[in-house]
């Protein structure tokens, strides 16, 4: 049992807390306002609590031969439990994490340190900002996981975002990204739509409680060059306690419809969430 104590602190963009979990010795939560952002297991990065993050880490898993060494930058911070996972699963890889609340960062890097030798490099910094400035081809993987509070930010949501992401992947390279939303969709759907005109292929992996509109949720969007192994993230989600859909092609296509792409003038941050959302339990 985990007898540490809960950690509170003000930082940028709110009140975090850091709170242990009482089942795993050396498990932690992370919310910012009340609103939870991350889950890290120090003891075993590759425990991924939350749905989102498994489905993340299912798409990480499929990227490349298992094993093989990235290079991954990861837009938005929170516990840093993505970059262990890689860390952990694919050591060796060299990986870069910009966070915008450098208070959160420095609360995060003091109470849950990193591993020695987990080639993670983190930097308080605006995503576009630090993204626009980062050296063309260098990602075989980008993770967008940017929220301001409870909501993605405007300037993270429009096609020249999108394309600065492209600019930054190498040709064989993957966008992923959380976003968070509920019917009519007006906001994933333009998301896709803005991807759509950078990326070739696009992929829509969300429960199907939440594709059917009858909550509010995460969904996570994978975007490339060239294909994606559906099948192997259809087997990986499948298996989930909380089973998702993996949408791509035509269906996905139609679930797009007529939504336009986002442009910097008319961008607008994701929906505020319903309370109790994304309460933990």
């Amino acid at each position: 049992m985990n007898e540490s104590v809960p950690v509170l602190r003000a930082v940028d963009q709110g009140t975090a807390k850091l709170m242990p979990d009482v089942d795993r010795e050396r498990a932690w939560l992370l919310t910012v306002d009340g609103a939870p952002q991350s889950y890290v297991d120090l003891d075993e990065p590759e425990h991924l609590e939350f749905e989102y993050a498994r489905r993340l880490g299912h798409v990480l898993d499929t990227v490349a031969e298992a094993g093989r060494p990235l290079d991954a930058l990861h837009l938005g911070g929170g516990a840093l439990t993505l970059p262990r996972y890689l860390a952990a699963t694919r050591p060796g890889s060299r990986q870069d994490v910009v966070e915008a609340d450098g208070a959160l960062l420095d609360l995060v890097v003091e109470h849950l340190p990193l591993p020695q030798g987990a080639g993670v490099a983190v930097h308080a910094a605006d995503a576009r900002v630090w993204l626009e400035a980062a050296p063309a081809d260098s990602a075989d993987v980008l993770v967008a996981d940017v929220f301001g509070g409870s909501r993605v930010p405007a300037h993270l949501t429009t096609v020249p975002y999108a394309r600065a992401a492209a600019r930054v992947l190498r040709d064989d390279g993957f966008y992923l990204a959380n976003l968070a939303d509920a019917a009519p969709f007006a906001f994933l759907r333009s998301q896709l739509a803005t991807f759509a005109t950078v990326f070739a292929e696009l992929v829509l992996i969300a429960e199907p409680g939440v594709l059917r509109g009858r909550r509010f949720g995460n969904a996570v969007i994978v975007a490339a060059h060239h294909p994606v192994d559906t099948a192997a993230l259809a087997r990986l989600t499948a298996s989930d306690a909380f089973p998702a859909r993996v949408e791509h092609g035509p269906a996905l296509r139609d679930f797009i419809g007529a939504a336009r792409p986002v442009r910097d003038e008319d961008a607008v941050p994701s929906p505020e969430p319903p309370d109790g959302a994304f309460g933990i339990g």
